[in-house]
């Protein structure tokens, strides 16, 4: 049975979103995308400049924010703050839900992390894009 926070919980929990540092953070969580509607959760991960996380299907599925419906590269990876998954979710097996690939605990905010900044997780490192990662029409249903 689906649980549905309160907005008066959410809001409680945004100063501890908002807490998240700016520097150092931690990787909390890694998903792949093995199939459709399918979440894997990973102790470790590959990360490929042309094909993204390992296994993901990222590559293979169209993207309804491409002129041309082809995957659209800036949207290759994409993090999602673990706090919020968090305060969203709850228990941390239900943040794959969510569908992004990695949960961290870091300031991801626009201001903290601008389109070009760079971020190393492990020995890769990752670049942030213009596109905005706002999640998908699955979000809210999951």
């Amino acid at each position: 049975m689906l649980e549905y926070f309160e907005l008066t919980r959410l809001e409680q929990r945004l100063d501890h979103i908002r807490e998240a540092p700016a520097d150092g953070g931690t990787l909390e969580l890694i998903t792949r995308r093995p199939a459709v509607d399918e979440r894997e959760v990973l102790t470790e991960a590959r990360l490929d400049t042309g094909n993204g996380l390992e296994g993901d299907t990222w590559l293979v599925r169209g993207s309804s924010r491409t002129a041309d419906g082809r995957p659209n590269p800036d949207s290759q990876l994409t993090l999602m703050s673990a706090r919020a998954a968090a305060a969203i979710a709850g228990e941390r097996d239900r943040w794959p839900l969510a569908g992004d690939q990695l949960y961290v605990d870091l300031d991801l905010s626009v201001t903290n992390l601008p389109p070009g900044s760079r971020v190393q997780i492990g020995s890769a490192v990752i670049e942030f894009s213009e596109t905005p990662h706002t999640g998908c029409a699955k979000f809210q249903a999951r």
